[in-house]
């Protein structure tokens, strides 16, 4: 009986702990780094964001932080870096690259005012080096939908772009062939922007994303989880799940314990 109840307390203690990190003040988003070569270093990573730099608010500079502290060799201290002026906070090393500032960063496929933007659950964090420091010839790109569940992925990429007063719009991306895991496949987007590749669902986690050799284009990302993916290290409604389940099995072997004293 107290062991019953030690493993009853122990995982009781354990879904205290995951949904007190679920439901503080962090957010749980994807991010997207492409490096100095355009090159994707971070493919729609799920992190889990904290205020990493103290500012009393969830940001986009803390999700950088936590994913060069996550992914980077070295961590923030090594490869990334920010200088605070009276303009604000702005980037000066990106995924070790420092460039005089030629950086691009969005949130859910918009161009953010600064990094101190604040960044909520489920955002789409994606950043880039400029690889063009002559003509600034960069196009950021993204696709719809970022997640593919099925056996044919749809896609549609558009790239920022500016309408004839300047305004920011987006526009369809032509001509991009599509990549898997960095394999190229053969297909194109059309005018509209548009691409169908099939995709293997049982293959574990696979990255979509696309090359041109007409335009500069940042690499956009499309996630397939198929069934083959294991649950990412830190999913907490992984964690929560099972110590529910675990928790209702030990609540039974006590209740059927006391029934048969």
């Amino acid at each position: 009986m107290k062991k019953i109840l030690a493993i009853l307390s122990a995982v009781i203690l354990v879904v205290c702990a995951a949904t007190a990190v679920h439901a503080g003040e962090n957010a749980r988003v994807y991010v997207t780094i492409s490096d100095e070569n355009g090159k994707l270093a971070v493919a729609q990573e799920e992190i889990v964001v904290h205020d990493a730099d103290e500012d009393g608010a969830i940001t986009i500079n803390d999700a950088m932080i936590v994913a060069h502290d996550e992914f980077y060799d070295g961590g923030a201290a090594a490869g990334y870096e920010t200088a605070t002026s009276e303009y604000g906070i702005s980037m000066n090393k990106l995924w070790g690259t420092e460039n005089g500032g030629s950086y691009g960063y969005y949130v859910n496929g918009s161009a953010a005012w600064s990094l101190a933007d604040t960044i909520s659950d489920g955002d789409f964090v994606d950043a880039f080096v400029y690889t063009d420091l002559t003509a600034w010839s960069d196009m950021y790109t993204c696709f719809e939908p970022r997640f593919v569940t099925s056996g044919t992925a749809e896609l549609t990429l558009t790239g920022a772009g500016f309408d004839e007063n300047w305004n920011p719009v987006s526009v369809p991306v032509a001509g991009a062939e599509i990549t898997l895991n960095g394999a190229k496949t053969g297909v194109f987007t059309d005018e509209a922007g548009k691409a169908t590749v099939p995709v293997d669902t049982n293959a574990g986690r696979i990255v979509i994303s696309a090359v041109s050799e007409s335009q500069t284009i940042v690499p956009p990302v499309a996630i397939v989880e198929g069934e083959g993916t294991a649950p990412q290290t830190g999913d907490l409604s992984v964690v929560i799940a099972a110590a529910a389940v675990l928790s209702l099995g030990a609540a039974a072997l006590v209740k059927k314990h006391s029934d048969q004293r």
